[in-house]
């Protein structure tokens, strides 16, 4: 009866091929319109690297454009940097096709996808030129930084770093491209159960 019970569970957290490869695409796609559109109005109505506060020291917009990785990092390495992130995007793809059947995964990568192919963009298509153009960035949040050089970023920056740091949790915590936990994970988290259970009682 467990088993049966916990094979429905998993019916329901997993999707099909299709499916998988359905949201994925499309929540990369909501990402990278989102991240595009508003790199389009921080040009069209910005100061270029003039801070315009926005609500103190808590944000301000702060328009640049970034020759380096994410977060400004590594500036003048513009072409790795491209390499770095059609691999990546490839490997997303990669895996939605071929193993992705988890929800929670499925959304996940599609977030992630949304921002490497939004940052990818600025690389392929702005000046100075093909596969070495400049990222937009315009967002600042100084207080994050506490005295540290400041980072000025973007909406894709930000759907990278969270997600790629929602992605090491699931690995921590065993959950499986295909839905599944992983044998050790679950084990410690039965063993955790009547404990918690003993101690409410």
């Amino acid at each position: 009866m467990a088993d049966d019970s916990s094979q429905r569970s998993l019916s329901h957290r997993t999707l099909n091929r299709a499916a998988a490869g359905a949201v994925v695409a499309i929540l990369a796609a909501l990402v990278l319109a989102a991240d595009q559109f508003t790199k389009h109005l921080a040009l069209t109505g910005l100061p270029y690297q003039e801070p315009v506060p926005v609500w103190g020291d808590v944000l301000q917009f702060y328009l640049t454009r970034n020759p380096g990785a994410a977060f400004s990092l590594l500036e003048g390495q513009t072409w790795i940097f491209t390499i770095v992130m059609t691999v990546a995007a490839i490997v997303v793809v990669f895996l939605t096709v071929t193993r992705v059947r988890s929800r929670v995964w499925a959304i996940v990568l599609g977030l992630l996808l949304g921002g490497i192919l939004g940052n990818l963009t600025d690389r392929v298509l702005r000046d100075p030129g093909f596969l070495v153009g400049h990222v937009v960035d315009f967002i600042n949040t100084p207080w994050m930084w506490l005295g540290m050089n400041p980072a000025i970023y973007n909406v894709a920056d930000m759907f990278i770093v969270t997600m790629m740091i929602t992605v090491a949790l699931l690995v921590l915590i065993g959950l499986r491209l295909d839905g599944t936990r992983d044998r050790g994970a679950a084990e410690t988290e039965h063993a955790a159960q009547p404990v918690a259970d003993d101690r409410e009682n």
